[in-house]
């Protein structure tokens, strides 16, 4: 029995979805434990491209997949995209998706809140996906959020709206001058929802222990990335939920002693979309090649993600934060042609070094990175999938990684197709 976490370690983006779907091959179940569709996992399966933002990867492996009780919603966004899967060839049965009766679900004046908002702030605004994810876990934490188990009873669900829509449409018009939105309309709409997605709704943690007490394995994915977390990021340039691997247990309903692994994802490279500092940010031609080489557009938004050496003081406070069994390293091919690599190892702060990642965004936004260089490589490295057969400056720049992070290294990303990857140590296969 293997239950394995896989977070992100950096600002999101780093490629879990390829990595999720990889392994999901080995696994018996996937568990998405937090976030929205403000994430978009992209993955990559004989030349084709699939993007899922509320629905774990494990999909396209055929594997069941669970929507644990730390998600919010959007009920048009995941019929949408059961839509989406179907039209691609990919039917969703009861038995392959099962939505936590605990998650909530995003409503429609959390979209509009979450608009108005980003567009009161005008300079200041924070980023965000517009999706209402915000709003949403607003009302998750003052009471007032409405779950699965609520939407899928008609008169718990209309009194519910209307207990609180009162407030909402007050506060949508006289504060963010915006529009109030009509009681009827939403229960229509979303009676809908809930007549399609009732057959779905379950309870997550007893179908997660009953597979640990058959000794299934099972893979936990959260969205975005460690220092996107609510409590341990860059606050408040932050997602709104907790995404280190701590919360897949309280996300999904399993105790903390069951977890076996945790694998963090790490980009070769760093890059973070919307505001918020970035201390290894390259506003240079390099930046400008990796950005276009990588493809680093948002799979959510299309916006384009700023670029930037490794960040090793991230990282260490990733592995710290989440326990860190081992590194998966993406896109490392998006760095083949670099005369030379540099990786940040300390920032220097008011002629001081500082190795830990500081809470203060005043010191963080005034930190210079101290960097490391390392020569680069020319090889084509997309066919290669032997660590030993890579080009020794690659090898030496991850043999570093491994060194500044004191965790190893178990997965090579070197491109988007699934088999375009060395797998050192298949935590799977260790069970």
């Amino acid at each position: 029995m293997a239950n394995i976490v896989i977070v992100g370690t950096q600002w999101g983006d780093e490629g879990k979805g390829k990595v999720v779907d990889l392994l999901a091959e080995f696994a018996d179940i996937v568990v998405r434990f937090q976030g929205g569709n403000n994430a978009g996992h992209t993955m990559v399966v004989n030349g084709e491209q699939f993007i899922s933002h509320l629905i774990p990867s494990g999909i396209l492996q055929k594997k069941t997949c669970l929507i644990g009780n730390g998600m919010v919603i959007d009920p048009a966004v995941l019929i949408e995209e059961l839509d989406y899967l179907k039209s691609k060839g990919i039917d969703v049965g009861q038995d392959q998706l099962m939505i936590s009766e605990k998650a909530h679900i995003i409503m429609p004046y959390h979209k509009q809140m979450d608009h108005a908002r980003e567009k009161m702030k005008g300079d200041k605004k924070i980023g965000t996906t517009g999706r209402g994810i915000g709003p949403s876990y607003e009302d998750k934490a003052t009471r007032r959020g409405i779950r699965f188990i609520d939407l899928i009873d008609p008169e718990v669900f209309s009194e519910k709206v209307k207990t609180i829509l009162e407030e909402k449409n007050f506060y949508l018009k006289e504060y963010l001058s915006s529009n109030p939105l009509d009681f009827d309309d939403i229960i229509d709409k979303y009676s809908e929802y809930a007549e399609i997605l009732a057959p779905f709704v379950t309870n997550i943690s007893l179908v997660i222990s009953r597979a640990i007490k058959e000794a299934k394995h099972i893979l936990f994915e959260g969205a975005q990335g460690t220092h996107l977390d609510i409590d341990h990021g860059t606050y408040p340039y932050v997602t709104s939920s907790n995404t280190i691997a701590g919360n897949a247990c309280a996300g999904a309903g399993i105790g903390p002693k069951k977890i076996t692994d945790v694998i963090g994802i790490v980009k070769a490279y760093t890059t973070r979309v919307g505001q918020g500092p970035f201390p290894s940010e390259l506003f240079d031609e390099t930046g400008a090649n990796i950005q276009e080489k990588g493809v680093e557009f948002g799979a959510t938004t299309g916006r384009k993600r700023r670029c930037g050496w490794l960040d090793t003081v991230i990282l260490r406070n990733s592995v710290r934060l989440n326990s860190l069994s081992g590194l998966a390293i993406t896109k490392l091919d998006v760095l083949g042609e670099q005369e030379f690599l540099k990786i940040c190892t300390g920032y220097e702060y008011d002629g001081k070094i500082i190795n830990d990642f500081p809470a203060s965004l005043k010191v963080l936004s005034a930190c210079k990175p101290i960097y490391e260089t390392l020569p680069g490589w020319s090889e084509d490295i997309s066919n290669i999938r032997k660590f030993e057969d890579l080009p020794q400056n690659a090898r030496n720049y991850l043999n570093r990684i491994e060194e500044l992070a004191e965790t190893p290294i178990q997965i090579i990303s070197l491109g988007p197709a699934r088999d375009e990857t060395i797998i050192i140590s298949n935590p799977f296969k260790d069970f």
